[in-house]
Order: structure tokens, then C-alpha cells, then sequence
């Protein structure tokens, strides 16, 4: 568990290059094609692509796709004509990333594939000398995290840059609000909300077809073994800024959840968790995914003077009037401007590293779900300290893995399958 100390001197380090970022150029009139692989093909990942295209483009560069992989043969094929008029090599099935990783030409590898996997995936491209973009989260389990984390300390050793998909932390508003705190300008975090308020995303039914692998792949957002659930999946965004903002990670989580609406797979429609940090700061946390229901994707914050919208107002508590904060950080699209680190840094040298903050707040969330499933207080150092790996919940692994899906054959159906969901009081995941 990261403490306050060390929290804010990665923070600090990762804010002063983030901020302005000068475009680098090779020479003048120069450009570089950096070569990409991606892991995933859905519309995520392609939507990464996409981004990091315009951010090459931006400063004055360029990007190329040379192999693509996914689990399914025409998601692969699909991308590899989108992006590359079918130049770039198509991979499927739940090996094809191994395929990718070993191509020598390939410099960067972005990946968007279910959270279950995204550790692997990481971890393999880091150990074959690539530069990663990953996208939130990178877990869904304790043992998934700690291996997330593993990789991203390989990474740092090996000069890799590795960025994640928590664009919010290259977003101008929030950097602006998370430099204020950092110096001691607006006080300390005294507690607040956040918010994930929406609607399923989307739901895939079963069809004649399908292995339950196939089924799980094409349905992954709606089952808790895969996604993480939508507290790790959707709401770890909210989680990462207050995590951000407070400067270190909560001791403790103590939540509910429930379900009610949902007509596939097996996670929760609500969650509602108290996330404690120690000396009295508690925010509250509220994640749900119903649709014609209010909704609000935000985070509040009280200081002893001031109120604080996540990458918005700041107000002087009683105040109309919003603060102006100054500060020098690139403006425009973060999901563009996340690329642009990433690839600045390649070019410069500077690596950036992200891979050990998203990797706890993906714990914190985790930690979050746990308790709402099992009506028990969970502890974060449960899922991260090997002090604590007598805990049940330290090697509780979420099945089907990423080593069931690469393994010949099928694989089994979570335990808790469709419509069939973990209740508190029973010892889910518990041995």
C-alpha cells in the first residue's frame, strides 16, 4: 500500500513531465513511424489506435500498424484492413498476442483486451523490450494486480515507458487541481464523493454457436470473473482521482451492492462503498448501472476552505466565484494527449511510468467489490502486501483466467454464471 510520502513524490516526478511537454522532433522536417502492435481489436482498442495516430500526427510524426490480434479471427482481420489495408498481420485466439509481442519491429503495443488478461498481456510485451499503452483496468483479482505491478517495475528497470487509459491525470483541469493540492494550496482533502452513474453499456447474448470461451469473450463486460465488475471497470477512473488528489490510497473498504435489473451475466446493478484513508478522511463512493435512473459521472472533494469538482470549479466555501488556477499543462483531448506523453517520452528518453498507481486503484476498486459481495471489511494490504498473503483474499483468482482461455479446449463457466450472482454473507471467493 502506497503511503502519502511516496504517492505524491511519484505524482509530483510524473506532473513535472507531464506538464507542457514541448513537442520533441528528430531534426527538422524529420519524422519517425514508430511501429504498433495491438492486442484487442474491439472498439476500444481500436479507438486507441485511433488516438494515437492524431497525437503522432501532432507533434509531428506518424504511426504504423504492423500486427494485430484478438480472440476472435474477424475482429483481427477487420482491424488489420481498417488500420492498414490488411498490410498488417492478423492473429486470433487466445494465443495471438505471443504472435505480436515477438515481432522485432514492433516498438509500441497497445492493448484494450477484457481486464482479466490485461496483466499477461503487459507483462509479456514489457519482457520482449515494448513500449505499452494499457487501458484501465489492468486487474480483477489480487494476484492479477501484483503481477501488474511486477511488470510496470520491469519496466522502469528496462527504460520502458508503460501509460494507461486513466486519461483524467492528462486532462488540464484535473492537473491544475491535483498541482494546487500537491503544493499545499488548497489544504488537505478533508473527504468527498464520486460518482459513476449511467446505464449498461451493452449486453451480448449467447449464440448457437458459441463455446462458453467464445461466450465469455463476446460477453466479458457483463461477468465479474472478466470485467472486474463495473466498480473496476467504469468506476476505477473516479477511484484513481481520488486516490490522486488525497495523495495515497485508502487502508480500508466497507460497501453494499445488489442486483436486480440485469439481464446477463452476473455483476452488480449498484455499489455503494466507503472508502477510509486514514486520519479521518473518508470518500464515498457510488457506482451504478441502471438505465432511466439519474446519472452523474463526477467527483466532489472538501478542503477546510475549499470545494473541489474534479477537473472543473474550484470555490472558496461559501463563494460563487470560482478560483482561477494557473498552471502550464497542454490543453486539448486527454485521450489524444495520453499518446502524446507516451510517445514524447519514448522519443526523449524520459520514461513514463504509470503502471504502479492504475495498478492500485484497480485494488482499490477490487477491494470495493469484494466487500460488497461478502458484506465483510475489506483491507487493501489484502490484495497487495505479501505480509497479508494468508488472507483468503491475497491468491483468490478469478475463473476462468487468462491460463484457462490460452490452455486447448474450453473453458469452464464462472461459478457464478448467467443471472447467478454472489450474496453477502456468503464466503464468495473465500477458501
Amino acid at each position: 500500500m502506497q503511503n502519502r510520502r511516496d504517492f505524491i513524490k511519484g505524482s509530483t516526478v510524473f506532473a513535472a513531465m507531464m506538464a507542457a511537454a514541448p513537442t520533441i522532433t528528430l531534426a527538422q522536417g524529420a519524422k519517425k513511424v514508430f511501429k504498433v502492435g495491438m492486442i484487442g481489436a474491439g472498439g476500444r482498442c481500436k479507438g486507441a489506435f485511433g488516438d494515437i495516430t492524431k497525437a503522432a500526427a501532432a507533434i509531428g510524426h506518424e504511426v504504423e500498424l504492423v500486427a494485430v490480434c484478438d480472440f476472435f479471427e474477424e475482429k483481427a482481420k477487420a482491424a488489420s484492413k481498417q488500420f492498414s489495408g490488411e498490410k498488417a498481420k492478423a492473429f486470433w485466439g487466445a494465443n495471438g498476442y505471443k504472435e505480436v509481442v515477438a515481432i522485432p519491429e514492433i516498438e509500441i503495443i497497445v492493448t484494450a483486451t477484457p481486464p482479466a488478461f490485461r496483466a499477461i498481456h503487459v507483462e509479456a510485451a514489457i519482457k520482449a523490450g515494448k513500449h505499452v499503452f494499457a487501458e484501465k483496468p489492468v486487474a480483477v483479482d489480487g494476484p492479477g494486480v501484483r503481477k501488474f505491478i511486477a511488470a510496470a517495475k520491469l519496466a522502469q528497470e528496462k527504460k520502458l515507458s508503460l501509460v494507461a487509459g486513466t486519461q483524467r491525470r492528462h486532462a488540464r483541469g484535473y492537473n491544475l487541481q491535483a498541482k494546487a493540492l500537491q503544493e499545499g494550496k488548497l489544504g488537505a482533502i478533508l473527504g468527498g464523493n464520486i460518482y459513476w452513474n449511467g446505464s449498461v453499456p451493452w449486453v451480448r447474448t449467447r449464440r448457437p454457436e458459441d463455446t462458453n470461451a467464445s461466450y465469455l469473450a463476446n460477453n466479458w463486460l457483463n461477468f465479474s470473473e472478466l470485467s472486474g465488475d463495473h466498480i473496476v471497470e467504469q468506476h476505477v477512473h473516479n477511484i484513481d482521482v481520488a486516490n490522486w488528489f488525497i495523495g495515497r490510497t485508502p487502508k480500508t473498504a466497507l460497501g453494499f451492492g445488489g442486483r436486480a435489473r440485469r439481464v446477463s451475466g452476473n455483476q452488480y446493478d449498484f455499489f455503494s462503498i466507503d472508502f477510509d484513508y486514514g486520519d479521518g478522511v473518508h470518500i464515498h463512493s457510488m457506482c451504478r448501472q441502471i438505465s432511466g435512473t439519474s446519472n452523474s459521472v463526477s467527483e466532489h472533494f472538501r478542503t477546510p476552505e475549499y470545494e473541489i469538482s474534479g477537473g472543473g470549479k474550484v470555490q472558496k466555501v461559501g463563494d460563487k466565484e470560482a478560483l482561477k488556477l494557473e498552471g502550464d499543462f497542454r490543453d486539448g483531448n486527454p485521450y489524444e494527449i495520453e499518446h502524446i506523453h507516451l510517445l514524447q517520452g519514448i522519443l526523449s528518453g524520459n520514461v513514463v511510468n504509470e503502471g504502479e498507481n492504475v495498478a492500485m486503484s484497480t485494488a482499490c476498486a477490487i477491494a470495493g467489490r469484494l466487500s460488497a459481495y461478502t458484506g465483510q471489511t475489506i483491507r487493501l494490504s489484502e490484495l497487495v502486501d505479501e505480509k497479508f498473503k494468508d488472507s483468503p483474499f491475497y491468491n483468490f483468482a478469478c475463473k476462468p483466467s487468462w491460463a484457462d482461455f490460452e490452455a486447448a479446449g474450453d473453458v469452464a463457466m464462472p461459478e457464478f454464471g448467467d443471472d447467478k450472482i454472489p450474496l453477502p454473507g456468503k464466503a464468495w471467493g473465500q477458501k
